[in-house]
Order: structure tokens, then sequence, then C-alpha cells
């Protein structure tokens, strides 16, 4: 870190002292690479027996401490929030999965989107395949057309502001969609994460309430399940400072660009407590609502890519929703249960492992760190198997 470490105190409900020591320890070691200027971390079990948070390192260049209670931008973590959107619609009768995204968007917007081997494929998209990653429309945040730089590249140059419309005009005329979108219930579809479908989504929440995406997400979100710390950044309160985002030693200040990808902010108790609805059925008006994220599991290629933000092998895609599996010729033999949730670009997370009934969450807050969480969750897991299971 390039100042020194300013640990925020730490608290425990109830549980092990052991543990709390143990991932106190973890969470310096998250932070201690120079490159990374703050991180926060929060675990809780289920049954509200142990809860544990902490936060090291400053929040912005001036030196302010980082705090637990500090919001961060929570990047692709935001497809859980839009994906349980598009379900609350789909229970009130305005959204179907398995319509054509046609059916909600028009074509001035989305004509000619999907075009491979001379085949327009457009109209066979739904709603099913934008929250599934089954498009196969390249990713409009890290595509890169050919001799030009991709959109984040850009951004770490200058801020400037976007519409869906522009959006969907680099996905159009200078990105190649990846294959054709797959059937949902094909016993291995190919499956590519993109930024373009949920997006696609956004416009779809949009199109059929008539309002905002943030207005949305406060009616079906914030305010039902007391979100008072979560935001959408076209409805940040002047009153918010959110924790700087940085680019290995460079802060990242993007406006513009934040409001334009829609992503959220919050602190780790909100997500915490967003994810504790979601899992158990609070969120929606039906509870089992939330299986058709976690039905079926596609599992992402490789990718060669060393600057790729999204994520690949051995990451699996249900409906917006992530699950994660380290294999275990990865963890030393040693068998690390799976997590589901979501990841961000940033080096955020927000998880759930039902076998060991805890929730993760937490960031590094550092542009291209997408491989952070899946480096450091296992870590935490391995915590607290030791601590409630014993060491295997």
């Amino acid at each position: 870190m390039t100042q020194d470490d300013q640990l925020q105190p730490v608290h425990t409900d109830a549980g092990s002292e052991a543990l709390s020591a143990r991932l106190q320890e973890l969470l310096q070691q998250l932070a201690a690479p120079q490159s990374i200027h703050h991180a926060v971390v929060a675990v809780e079990k289920g049954d509200g027996a142990f809860h544990w948070s902490g936060a090291v390192g400053v929040a912005h260049p001036d030196g302010t401490p980082m705090g637990t209670d500090t919001p961060v931008c929570i990047a692709s973590v935001t497809k859980l929030y839009i994906a349980s959107s598009i379900l609350k619609l789909q229970e009130r009768g305005l959204i179907r999965l398995d319509a054509s995204m046609s059916t909600y968007l028009p074509q001035s917007l989305i004509g000619g989107l999907h075009r491979l081997g001379g085949v327009d494929y457009t109209e066979q998209i739904t709603i099913h395949h934008l929250l599934g990653h089954l498009t196969g429309l390249p990713d409009y945040f890290d595509g890169r057309p050919p001799g030009g730089k991709s959109l984040i590249e850009q951004l770490m140059e200058r801020d400037f502001t976007f519409t869906i419309d522009d959006t969907l005009d680099m996905v159009r005329h200078k990105l190649t969609p990846h294959f054709p979108p797959q059937a949902p219930d094909a016993k291995r579809p190919k499956v590519s994460y993109s930024d373009t479908n949920f997006q696609l989504l956004i416009a779809i929440i949009e199109a059929v309430t008539g309002q905002s995406i943030h207005a949305v997400l406060a009616e079906l979100l914030f305010e039902p399940l007391a979100l008072e710390h979560t935001w959408h950044p076209a409805a940040l309160p002047e009153s918010v400072t959110p924790a700087t985002m940085w680019v290995d030693k460079q802060p990242m200040h993007i406006p513009l660009a934040m409001r334009a990808f829609g992503d959220l902010f919050s602190t780790v108790e909100d997500l915490l407590k967003f994810m504790r609805a979601l899992i158990q059925g609070e969120v929606f008006d039906n509870p089992t609502t939330v299986n058709l994220m976690t039905q079926h599991w596609n599992t992402f290629g490789f990718s060669l890519n060393p600057v790729r933000t999204s994520p690949g092998w051995p990451i699996q895609y249900g409906l917006g929703m992530m699950r994660f599996h380290i294999p275990r010729l990865f963890s030393l033999l040693r068998r690390i249960p799976p997590v589901i949730g979501h990841s961000g670009a940033t080096g955020s997370w927000l998880f759930y492992c039902p076998e060991l009934d805890v929730y993760l969450a937490g960031t590094v807050n550092q542009v291209a760190a997408a491989a952070v969480p899946f480096r450091f969750v296992p870590k935490l897991l391995m915590s607290c198997m030791s601590e409630t299971h014993g060491a295997r």
C-alpha cells in the first residue's frame, strides 16, 4: 500500500475470536500489494451466530481512512440486482423469459445486432439468453475492435459518457459475435460473459416499466429490503462520497462513465443484507422464484486474454448468478465447497456458500482486478471450514 495500513476496528457479534483474528490477517494480506490502496471484507453465518467485517487502507488520495461503512462501486455484482428485477417483473406478468427481446425493444435499437456468418440471429435472442450469457454477443466493455481500443482502455485515458445506442452501435459495427444464441436446454451450450447482455436487460426493464432503472431498483429492491446504503450512480446523494477506484497507483475518476455503466454503489453490510434476502427467497413474491437463477449451470470457456476483465473457466453461470467451485487440482487436493453469487471487474464479490451457510462480501476497488475474488474467497472459506468443521 502507498500509505501506512489503517485497520478499522472489526466487530464480532458472536462466535470464534480465533476466526476473527484469522480473517483480520487475511484482510491485511489482501491489501498488502503496493497496487492495493484499500480493501473491505465481511463474513457472516446464515444463522447470525457469527458476523465479522473489517476495512484497511485509505478510501481517498487525501488519506481518509477506509471504513466498513464506506460505499464502494460493486461493479458487476450489480447483475444480481438486475436479474432479480427481471424475475420480479416476470412474476408480475410484465416479462416472459422465453420471449424475444424484440418483444420489448424497438428495431431502431436492436435491429441487426447479432449477425454472424451472413445470418441475423437478433430475433432469436430471448430474455433467458440475456440472463444466462447465452447470446453470443460480444462484450462492449472489454471487446477490442480491430486496430482499436476497448472501452475500458479508452476510459483509462479520459472520462466520457455514452448511451445504450452508442453501446449497441459499437457491438453492431465494430465487434463480432462469438456464436449463435444457444438453446437454454442444450446439454452443453456455449456461454460467453458479456456486459452487453445486461445493458439490454436494463433497457428492457425501463421499457416495460416506463421508469428509469434507478427508480425501478429503488421500488423493487432498495425500499422493500431497507437497503439504505445502496444507490444507482444517477441517484447518488451529494452527501455520499464512495471510495476512490484505482488503476494500479493512479486514482480513476470517471463519473460520466459510471452513470452510463449503471453499476451500483453499496456497503458490505448492505451487500450481505441483499444476499440474505435473495437466498432466503425474501426478494420475490414467490420464494421459489430464486431457484430459477440456479437451476442450470453452464461453464465458461478458457480465455488466453491476460487483461480480460470478465470471468472464464471454471466459473459457471445460471441466470444472473455465478457458481464458483475451485477444482482440487488447484487447491492442493483439499475440497473447498462451492459458492454462488457474483463478482466484479474491480475485485468485488458477493457470495453465499450453501454448505457452510456463510455469506461473503468485499472488494479491493481496483480496476481490472477481476481475478482477486477467486484467489481470496477460497481462503475465507478454508478459514471458516477450519473453525466450524476442523481442518480436513
